[in-house]
């Protein structure tokens, strides 16, 4: 028993050990705790007598910390709204050059799908290549059967695009959160009629860049500071012009070619609004890339099966002798006539910037009229005429009434 009473009472004096150990640690905690207080009490209490050196060199430090604790506080406050703005403006030049023009709030929506990832082209060796097209060949080519979005038939309920072969649901379009009410709205009222409606595939002039195409057009905005997703009004339109003809032939506009660039203005804001969409300006300026780093041939690749077979219908309704010939002034009038969906007050404004014929005989675009009589007399064939009308057709495209394109002389 004596044996056991002591082994008993080794671990009864080990356990009141860590017990004690244990309460003096906690103890040190309280006590320096304590102390902080008190010492800060003795401040206060203190505050009528006179500190040493010492005392006040610590209490300058500790109001110098205080202070410069307190100004990146201020500071950080300050910035806040200018990191916020930085972070939106890249997250657009990430969409910018994704090809994904949606708003932030759009995509943060927990009910809705998520939206297809866009895959820019990339140029064939064969892109700059004639391609033959059959003028009297139709391709006729049928809608999908399925809705693109979520693969499902629902017959009456699917609306076509005009473009390509894809179909949609609104209901699937609306939780993609790419088209808003009023273009549901819009696309329910035109996709079954001959107007017709593109999908955001179509609609986006800017898919069809490549990857250094893009580059180079983010390069030319970030030097002018265009801001993406951003409305442009006349001043800054004038100002991005200049800065292109500054950088591409080292001098500034006349004051014609800026009239001229008041004239797209107005093209691009029909509706009067004082300020041109984000979405049309880029589709413009698209465009404009386009013309300058493809040829014709290279364009008329970028034609779908339905565009062609419109293209062929245009064509062989001027050619009335059926020798697979047009003149020249029809070709234009067939290139004017790809915007016939536009609004009147749109067309009005169309005819303003470009320039189709003379306003009166004495005035001076009619000098030199006998020369534009032979010109407009010129026989045009099919492979021509396509070639000439790709990029025409190219910006008939979207479904706003804008014009993203001047028409041909």
């Amino acid at each position: 028993m004596g044996v056991l009473m002591s082994k008993k009472q080794q671990v009864e004096k080990v356990q009141k050990c860590t017990a004690v150990v244990s309460a003096f640690q906690a103890g040190l905690k309280d006590r320096a705790a304590t102390m902080k207080q008190t010492e800060g009490q003795a401040e206060e209490g203190e505050g009528h007598k006179k500190p040493n050196p010492d005392e006040r060199n610590a209490e300058d430090s500790v109001q110098e910390e205080n202070d410069n604790s307190a100004s990146p506080s201020t500071s950080q406050q300050a910035s806040a709204p200018m990191r916020d703005e930085c972070k939106v403006n890249q997250e657009a030049w990430s969409r910018l050059r994704d090809g994904k023009g949606v708003e932030p709030e759009d995509l943060e929506k927990t009910h809705q799908l998520t939206p297809p990832a866009f895959v820019r082209p990339k140029r064939e060796p064969d892109d700059d290549q004639p391609i033959e097209v059959d003028l009297y060949k139709k391709e006729e080519p049928r809608s999908d059967e399925m809705c693109d979005v979520c693969e499902v038939w629902t017959a009456d309920d699917l609306y076509p695009c005009r473009i390509c072969t894809r179909v949609f649901h609104d209901g699937c379009l609306r939780e993609l959160g790419y088209l808003r009410a009023e273009a549901l709205q819009e696309m329910r009222d035109t996709a079954h009629t001959v107007t017709g409606w593109s999908c955001y595939y179509c609609d986006n002039l800017n898919l069809l860049l490549t990857e250094e195409e893009m580059y180079s057009l983010m390069e030319t905005f970030e030097q002018c500071k265009i801001i993406p997703e951003s409305c442009l009004v006349s001043d800054v339109l004038l100002q991005y012009r200049h800065f292109v003809s500054k950088q591409q032939f080292d001098k500034d506009l006349t004051d014609e070619q800026e009239e001229e660039v008041l004239a797209q203005f107005a093209a691009l804001d029909p509706e009067k609004k004082g300020h041109i969409e984000w979405s049309d300006f880029l589709y413009f300026e698209s465009l404009a890339v386009l013309r300058k780093f493809r040829t014709e041939n290279s364009l008329v690749r970028l034609l779908t099966a339905k565009e062609r077979d419109t293209a062929r219908s245009v064509f062989q309704g001027l050619d009335l002798d059926k020798d697979g010939v047009i003149t020249r002034a029809e070709c234009r009038q067939a290139q004017q006539s790809w915007f016939d969906k536009l609004k009147k007050d749109s067309q009005s404004c169309n005819v303003s910037i470009s320039h189709v014929g003379p306003i009166c005989e004495s005035s001076p675009a009619s000098s030199g009229s006998e020369r534009s009589k032979n010109d407009d007399s010129r026989p045009v064939t099919w492979a021509f005429f396509l070639r000439e009308s790709a990029i025409y057709i190219l910006a008939a495209r979207p479904n706003s009434s804008a014009m993203h394109i001047r028409l041909p002389l």
